[in-house]
């Protein structure tokens, strides 16, 4: 594992992408950078009425995120984040009206810091009833509006995002039956699966 210095793991929400962070850091002896989805303060609003607060939305987590992999010493020691920043655009294009994406476009390519690329990627898949499951289960208020719909095209936006993306390796991880929370079995076979990567994309299936 030691070849995986910056390793980011990234899925839709309820995927599980940091909860896994956490743990690889853990196991890894890594630094942990996660994007801070509470210090938002338009994000309670934005899923209440997302045509009105999509681009402040967007915009804050956009600044955000450039921020943290903007650190002078980020790569000084091994990583694990769960963000990706070139897949910001992402929730734009699907949020965001014409005018405001073009906007939002002219300032993504102004302030994106030119990052080391992750040494790879861990993409959580899983369905949207199951990810709009987990989104209930865990306590936080602000998501309670959030609709399967939605969940449903973040899910599609991720694969077809995830189709194209060529700038790191990618482990497509079906997360449907992997419990790497609270089941130790299942999060050692999936570090296994990390560590057995020969190319630049796999996918990993249990069940």
């Amino acid at each position: 594992m030691d070849r995986f210095r910056y390793l980011v793991v990234e899925g839709p929400i309820g995927a599980g992408k940091t909860s896994l962070a956490r743990r690889l850091a853990s196991r890894l002896a890594s630094d942990l950078l996660l994007e801070l989805p509470e210090e938002n303060p338009f994000l309670a609003r934005f899923y209440q009425d997302m045509a009105r607060y999509a681009l402040p939305t967007q915009l804050f987590f956009l600044f955000q995120r450039a921020r943290l992999v903007a650190q002078p010493d980020m790569f000084g020691r091994p990583l694990v984040g769960d963000f990706l920043l070139d897949k910001d655009p992402l929730f734009a294009r699907i949020t965001l009206s014409a005018d405001e994406l073009a906007l939002y476009q002219k300032i993504y390519e102004a302030l994106r810091p030119r990052s080391p690329a992750p040494d790879l990627v861990v993409y959580l898949q899983a369905q949207p009833a199951t990810l709009i499951e987990r989104v209930r289960r865990r306590a936080r208020g602000y998501e309670r509006p959030l609709s399967e719909e939605y969940l449903a095209l973040l899910a599609e936006s991720y694969a077809r995002f995830f189709y194209h993306y060529n700038a790191a390796p990618v482990l497509i991880v079906n997360s449907e039956n992997l419990n790497f929370v609270e089941r130790e079995a299942d999060f050692d076979l999936l570090v296994s699966r990390l560590r057995a990567m020969k190319s630049r994309r796999e996918f990993f299936n249990l069940g």
